[in-house]
């Protein structure tokens, strides 16, 4: 079945695919991550094996955050992870594996998330058990391939088959791009989970965006230095975030993005 989901994900160019096996949330190393009803078996019974996929968000795109580039991009991405997770739950459903795609985000808006900044499942913490990636200071879990810059789906199955293994090196180089650049403070210095990026803040933030049809924000994101995705589009050197001077065709082309589309 591995070779089957992995030979379907390439025919769609999928470049991402990670599969947790459930009971693996309940592992007493890894437990207090999740909480109890946060878990895919208490969402939906019988789920056995959580296949996760990603997508990337293309640097480019997201070098000019807070923008309209990065917020359609942002939105197509989101349109075919729920898209294809739909489909891989059909061709499952169809081999005789009763299985259910997950929203790619579970809230109703910006706006819920403001009171209810929590959402049932996290994918993030899925692709983290299919393997996919360690998580950074700023608490998205960053992959070898595309660093934090890359949306997760996923789908809870009753099938059962081989899970792949918890990252074990870390990726993270505490660099602290991302909490120097945050514009709202939000990033905690400390390490995940014990260092918590503040939701409500980034909310509060991303709802401001939102008005301006500019959201979401990104900024640590694209900062972040990890990821052979920035040697694919000659961006190794991070530091071109820091000041105009450190390229100015660069800010150019982002201040020209940002000034369009939106508010």
């Amino acid at each position: 079945m591995r070779s089957v989901l992995r030979s379907w994900c390439d025919s769609h160019e999928i470049p991402l695919l990670g599969i947790a096996d459930a009971g693996r949330y309940n592992n007493p190393d890894y437990e207090h991550l999740v909480p109890l009803m946060y878990r895919p078996e208490a969402i939906i019974p019988g789920t056995r094996s959580v296949i996760v996929i990603g997508l990337p968000v293309h640097l480019p795109a997201i070098d000019s955050s807070p923008s309209i580039l990065y917020r359609e991009s942002y939105r197509t991405v989101n349109t075919l992870l729920d898209q294809y997770t739909y489909r891989i739950a059909n061709l499952l459903n169809g081999m005789g594996f009763p299985s259910v795609p997950i929203p790619r985000d579970g809230y109703g808006s910006i706006e819920v998330l403001l009171k209810k900044p929590v959402t049932f499942f996290s994918h993030r913490h899925a692709a983290y058990f299919a393997g996919l990636g360690t998580f950074g200071i700023n608490n998205m879990l960053l992959t070898p391939e595309f660093g934090p810059r890359v949306r997760f789906g996923s789908v809870f199955s009753s099938l059962e088959v081989e899970p792949d293994q918890v990252m074990a090196t870390d990726l993270c180089t505490r660099c602290m791009e991302c909490q120097k650049h945050c514009p709202v403070g939000a990033v905690s210095s400390e390490d995940y989970p014990k260092g918590k990026t503040s939701t409500m803040a980034c909310a509060k933030y991303s709802a401001a965006l939102n008005k301006r049809y500019a959201s979401p924000c990104g900024i640590c994101i694209k900062v972040c230095p990890v990821g052979s995705d920035r040697s694919l589009y000659g961006r190794e050197d991070t530091g071109v975030y820091r000041e105009m001077t450190a390229d100015p065709v660069l800010w150019s082309a982002w201040e020209h993005i940002r000034s369009h589309g939106s508010l």
